[in-house]
């Protein structure tokens, strides 16, 4: 899901942890029904801004209702921060719950643990459009093999970078990690009412490049049997890396430990920081801010020059409740949200970058602060582990309660992350 302003969206820790306090589910079968008319529900996340996205979408419904007479759709956003109890609910009484639901990206595994979602990969294999999905944003509705929706949008991180403040100081963008360390300090020691960059402790989708640039995994396995590998050499690189930027030189930890994603695009935004790893979500933030017009934003690199560190593919999906008595109406439904042309309509609507690579590169061309994002992407995304676990380990901080016991010197990194690795192959065995 899309980590945006309100994502910390997507994926905001209260939001999952109510994914864990939601009621157990029962074991929900197809209805068995296909009426060809009638009225479907639908929900889709409220955003802030919620009236160009209502625009978009009504357009949409205004050509599916067109081209299937005797239908009708209603449609109620709901809030993100209370979807998971809402969903859950709808999952235990398919009698009231919605045909068609948004949801986020990082959810598909624990929803059709719950047996809420339909599988609908036959009807995705045969949609012509689905063919220009890029893999990240396939795999992201994909559990052991079955596809249960249709990527929505997508959003992904680079690093946005004060331009003012690397004229003046003679400083370029970093070609690779230890680039962006050193310039980071060399911004502090010459500015110290700055952070070099913004990093925060509780950033967990803000330092998994790091870990995937150095070689590291989350975790290893497939088919809803993972294993955790955060304590792996090549993890424990990156782990290091990130946690290097906490201290006195760059970002102290008294201040930046407890900080999030959302914390430190503020902190880039309002002037206190020479850089910031930010999303494309991030863009409207950063244009209300004190830096407008003296920004810019390249892709965060590798440890090679050159190289684009991997980025997490947050995001929302669209997907069919099993429970609906509507299936062929609500897959043409599903389908036509995640076109290609309602994604285009979405980005001018809301920024949200689409899933389709041929549209992305056409919304790059015509904005072009979305060409960093759009490379960022092309250079290869990762994701979460595809398990129903994935939301405990979320929900429970264990990423964030690691990065934080090393950068205040409770723990090395080492066993910092063995700690994790524990908590992460209880979560995945209790999975199942």
């Amino acid at each position: 899901m899309k980590l945006a302003p309100r994502l910390a969206v997507l994926l905001a820790a209260v939001a999952v942890t109510a994914t864990a306090c939601a009621p157990q589910t029962s074991d929900n079968s197809s209805s068995g029904e296909d009426e060809k008319s009638g009225t479907l529900r639908v929900w889709l996340f409220q955003e802030v801004n919620n009236k160009p996205k209502e625009k978009a979408v009504d357009a949409v419904l205004a050509g599916f209702e067109k081209a299937h007479e005797d239908t009708k759709v209603t449609v109620e956003y709901i809030p993100v921060e209370t979807r998971a109890q809402r969903i859950k609910a709808a999952f235990n009484d398919p009698g009231s719950a919605p045909d068609v639901i948004e949801y986020g990206n990082t959810d598909t595994a624990g929803y059709v643990k719950d047996g809420g979602l339909l599988d609908v990969t036959e009807e995705f294999g045969d949609w012509d459009e689905a063919k220009d999905a890029d893999p990240t944003a396939r795999q992201s509705v994909t559990v052991d093999g079955k596809v249960y929706g249709a990527p929505y949008f997508v959003g992904v991180r680079a690093l946005y970078y004060r331009t003012d403040v690397f004229r003046e100081l003679g400083l370029k963008p970093p070609k690779t990690l230890d680039e962006l360390a050193s310039t980071a300090r060399k911004i502090r020691a010459a500015r110290p009412d700055l952070y070099g960059i913004a990093v925060g402790g509780a950033y967990t989708y803000g330092a998994m490049p790091f870990i995937w640039a150095n070689g590291g995994e989350l975790a290893t396995g497939k088919g809803g049997s993972y294993a955790s590998a955060i304590d792996s050499a090549a993890a424990r690189e990156g782990i290091t890396a990130y946690t290097s930027l906490f201290g006195d030189d760059n970002c102290p930890a008294a201040k930046c430990a407890g900080m999030g994603g959302n914390d430190t695009v503020t902190a880039f935004a309002s002037g206190k920081a020479g850089m910031a790893i930010g999303g494309d979500f991030s863009h409207q933030a950063v244009e209300a801010g004190t830096v407008k017009g003296e920004y810019a934003v390249v892709p965060l690199p590798g440890v090679k020059p050159g190289s684009i560190a991997p980025a997490f593919a947050g995001g929302n999906n669209v997907g069919v409740l099993k429970s609906t008595s509507h299936r062929t109406l609500a897959v043409d439904l599903m389908k036509r949200l995640a076109s290609k042309e309602a994604q285009g309509d979405l980005f001018g609507a809301m920024g949200f970058l689409p899933t389709f690579t041929d549209v992305r590169q056409r919304v790059a061309a015509e904005e072009p602060f979305v060409k960093p994002f759009v490379d960022t992407l092309a250079a290869g995304t990762k994701f979460v582990p595809a398990s129903a676990a994935w939301a405990t380990i979320d929900s429970s901080q264990v990423l964030p309660t690691m990065f934080q016991e090393v950068v205040s010197g409770k723990q090395d990194v080492d066993a910092a992350a063995r700690d994790a690795a524990r908590k992460m192959d209880d979560a995945f065995g209790s999975a199942g």
